[in-house]
């Protein structure tokens, strides 16, 4: 968990073999960013970090399907963004 207490947003930047996390308080305060290889134990260990039900923005790119499901089964809550808007 996070040293950080209230709710935080979220921002991955899916690829095929690794993806950049963004997470940031309400505020827009940066708490962290990190890279990450592509794998559901991984994106696991690091939505725990931004606590209870975070906000997470998931870009629809190809294959994004196995990380909304990861994503959703601790806890986020998953908005998918159009790559290209």
């Amino acid at each position: 968990m996070s040293e950080y207490e209230g709710h935080q947003y979220v921002g991955v930047d899916l690829h095929r073999r690794r993806s950049v996390i963004v997470r940031q308080t309400e505020d827009g305060i940066q708490l962290s960013a990190v890279r990450i290889l592509n794998d559901p134990v991984a994106l696991g260990l690091q939505i725990e970090q931004a606590g209870c039900h975070p906000d997470v923005v998931l870009e629809a790119a190809y294959g994004w399907y196995w990380a909304a499901d990861v994503l959703q089964a601790a806890g986020a809550r998953v908005h998918l963004a159009d790559p290209l808007g």
